[in-house]
């Protein structure tokens, strides 16, 4: 497996990581996959306190019990919940972000994180409180990078402006193509790398993906518009599945460091895996690609 420098840290993540949040209910199996992508080359895990209420950051100290120095942690906080209520509210406090964290590394049952992230972020944001935090718990040797997760580059303008930041986790696929226009140059600029979620669209970019069109279409695309594009972007590379070339795709932009599709499956996470033993897109597919799809754009947070 293939693995690129996360921003400017001695941080070195595979390209293909493995997004948490759909991990089956079943907790063994749950298991099983995290240990089948350790086994299998992956050591980049992306979780947050906010994914079934901790209980998904649980499941994954468990699974890398004995097996911690195989692993980069990252995980997210700044969305204010209490164990057994209903609910949460944007909490970028010092106070709380402390908290939260100091919570997840309970849950998680490790002594350190690798990466914390700021789990979303407006401009409104005590932003440099915020920093304060995370500058503080990496003083405290408890993580050992911090990033955030955001898709507005009015906030993310801020945080490569005002503070440390290694990287920038934010959805990004060939159906949401909103990086291009805005953030990846600027951010492979300034040394911060991305971590690319969302890199199959929910699934809609896999081969069964017609099934997981919703009737209300995806962004700037309408159902029938996405049922016509998908028989064109499987004609790219036929000989492969879909989704390997989605997330190909999410990987081509240098900026780009890892990308985290999600698997509840074994058969997903092969997918998911054999990805990275495919050829980089060319020029000559990547352009095609784009001719096939929007140049979506950020309409707002700019």
């Amino acid at each position: 497996m293939k693995t690129h420098r996360l921003g400017r840290s001695d941080l070195f993540v595979s390209e293909i990581g493995f997004g948490t949040m759909s991990l089956p209910k079943d907790e063994k199996e749950a298991i099983y996959l995290i240990h089948e992508a350790l086994d299998r080359g992956v050591n980049f895990f992306d979780t947050a306190d906010l994914y079934d209420q901790g209980r998904i950051e649980t499941v994954l100290g468990k699974a890398l019990k004995g097996r911690r120095d195989q692993a980069i942690i990252a995980t997210k906080g700044g969305n204010h919940w209490e164990p057994g209520k209903e609910g949460w509210f944007w909490d970028p406090s010092k106070a709380y972000i402390k908290k939260a964290f100091k919570d997840s590394l309970k849950r998680l049952g490790v002594d350190y994180v690798d990466l914390y992230q700021l789990h979303g972020g407006t401009i409104d944001d005590p932003i440099d409180e915020t920093i304060e935090a995370f500058e503080e718990l990496k003083a405290e040797g408890v993580i050992r990078y911090y990033g955030i997760s955001s898709i507005r580059p009015n906030v993310i303008r801020e945080y490569v402006k005002r503070s440390s930041i290694v990287s920038v986790m934010m959805q990004y696929s060939i159906l949401d193509r909103r990086p291009e226009e805005a953030m990846l140059d600027f951010l492979h600029e300034h040394g911060i790398s991305v971590i690319a979620r969302g890199p199959v669209a929910r699934g809609i970019l896999s081969d069964d993906g017609l099934q997981k069109i919703p009737e209300s279409g995806y962004l700037d695309y309408s159902a029938d518009e996405l049922r016509s594009l998908i028989g064109d972007l499987k004609a790219i590379r036929p000989e492969q599945p879909l989704s390997q070339t989605a997330i190909r795709y999410a990987l081509a932009h240098p900026a780009v460091a890892v990308a985290i599709p999600g698997a509840s499956r074994r058969e997903q996470l092969d997918n998911n895996i054999k990805a990275a033993d495919v050829p980089p897109l060319t020029d000559a597919e990547l352009q095609k690609i784009r001719a096939l799809t929007k140049a979506n754009r950020y309409e707002q947070h700019r």
